[in-house]
């Protein structure tokens, strides 16, 4: 019985090794097991569900990055040119500015008989310390590097002292009735604005750097601007979103006709997600650019122009003053003079006329217009006051430069200058006001497009792991 029941559980008989049929005894166990540890055959239609998921998720996962990135670009640029480039730019302004005005205030004090004006002096101290406070803020705020800005502020900072030392000792000879306080004072006039030295050497000149340090900070500013309004890197992104969009609804069809289900939830999730997340995108953007775009055509560029015009007036007008102190027959300060109305114009091609221009619509206009007619009154009374001098009414010429009266060269480059600050606060205000909300156009931005990214990805996995797990 007992070899009669081994040899039963044979192959044949009915053992464990022969129990029911073929391949589900224990090697059929085995098989199954291989079976399903085998590679996935991408070609069928399993495989191609894993291709998708993967490609949808790496998908959902370099829009976000890619949107983010775009969002933080645009956003830094926006917050760079409203934070720094804005204030680097209006600061070397200033500096260049009260420069020249402190040259024309020490020439008019020049003018005065006895002691110079209380206001004259004060007018001055004013604009150096101004000056000085500038040079400082605008290297602490990264103008003082190894550049063309670093080499302008290094001798801005090393001549103001000797300049103000030079009108120091004009003053003090000047008011001990000294002709030599007259010879520093063109001393200082040199210095500032560079040339040949009559008593020290000179070097390139006060005003000449100021005006190097503004047009390198200005240039620096639209460099700024235009990064922030750029086109380039927003259209690749657009245009990778709207291609992305596409794949999402190549998926879904794709999927309608394997799986007969007209719609899945995770693609169609994503693709709402994207839609968010491009439409957010591409509204901050056109919002950033409108504010920043507005700002310069309304406030930055009719500051650059009349801040031009400005330095121009303040030069001319020390040549004026300067004319008059000069008793050495030396013509070369009114030969300076006219070259300076000449750029002023109006006229094609001049500053008045760039400055009129800049702000036509603004709320400088009114003030940019009276300052031309203003203009040319001055040069009108300037002519007068010229007439006076050559033909031996000194004092005269010097009471009209220094005068209030209604036909007073004094009283004509007054108005001028209120009108020329006035047009420079109305459009700095302007900027003031609406380039802050081009940075603020970017608030939440790059948050909101990288959870997109994430949760398309998540929504994309979910979405076609349920169609996987039909097939196992």
């Amino acid at each position: 019985m007992t070899h009669a029941g081994v040899r039963a559980g044979r192959p044949g008989g009915t053992g464990l090794a022969g129990t029911g049929p073929p391949g589900t005894g224990l090697a059929g166990t085995g098989a199954a097991r291989r079976s399903r540890r085998r590679p996935v055959e991408w070609a069928t239609t399993p495989g191609r569900l894993w291709l998708l998921l993967v490609g949808m998720v790496t998908l959902s996962l370099a829009w976000g990055a890619l949107s983010s990135f775009t969002a933080v670009r645009y956003s830094s640029s926006a917050s760079a040119v409203v934070t720094t480039r804005e204030r680097l730019s209006l600061d070397a302004q200033q500096i260049y500015s009260d420069l020249s005005d402190a040259n024309d205030a020490a020439a008019t004090a020049f003018l005065a008989p006895g002691p110079e004006p209380a206001a004259t002096r004060t007018r001055y101290a004013r604009d150096i310390s101004a000056a000085s406070a500038g040079i400082e803020q605008v290297t602490a705020l990264g103008g003082g590097g190894t550049g063309t800005a670093g080499q302008d502020l290094a001798v801005l900072a090393q001549d103001l002292p000797g300049y103000t030392q030079e009108i120091g000792d004009a003053e003090a000879d000047n008011r001990v009735g000294l002709p030599v306080g007259a010879a520093y004072l063109r001393e200082a006039s040199g210095l500032m604005r560079g040339g040949t030295a009559e008593l020290t050497p000179q070097g390139p000149g006060l005003l000449p750097a100021a005006q190097d340090l503004y047009a390198a900070e200005n240039a620096s500013l639209k460099n700024g601007s235009a990064q922030a309004t750029g086109l380039p890197l927003v259209l690749v992104t657009l245009v990778a979103g709207l291609a992305a969009g596409y794949l999402l609804y190549r998926a879904s069809r794709w999927l309608h006709g394997r799986t007969n289900r007209v719609v899945n939830v995770g693609l169609a999730a994503a693709g709402i997600l994207l839609a968010v997340s491009l439409t957010w995108l591409a509204a901050a953007y056109l919002g950033a650019r409108s504010d920043l775009l507005a700002a310069q055509a309304r406030g930055s560029a009719t500051v650059e122009a009349v801040a031009n015009a400005t330095i121009a007036v303040q030069e001319a007008h020390a040549d004026e003053s300067l004319t008059l102190i000069d008793n050495t027959g030396n013509d070369s300060y009114q030969k300076d003079y006219a070259a300076q109305v000449q750029a002023l114009g109006p006229g094609s091609g001049t500053l008045l006329s760039a400055a009129a221009s800049a702000a036509a619509g603004t709320p400088a206009g009114p003030a940019v217009t009276a300052a031309v007619s203003d203009a040319k009154a001055w040069f009108a009374d300037h002519v007068t006051l010229r007439t006076l001098d050559t033909h031996g009414q000194h004092q005269a010429a010097v009471a009209s430069a220094l005068g209030t009266g209604p036909n007073a060269a004094g009283t004509a480059f007054a108005r001028l200058s209120d009108d020329l600050a006035a047009a420079i606060h109305r459009d700095q205000a302007v900027f003031n006001s609406t380039a802050p909300a081009a940075a603020s156009a970017y608030t939440a931005v790059a948050g909101v497009t990288v959870a997109a990214g994430l949760l398309m990805a998540a929504a994309c996995a979910w979405g076609l792991s349920r169609r996987l797990a039909e097939y196992r």
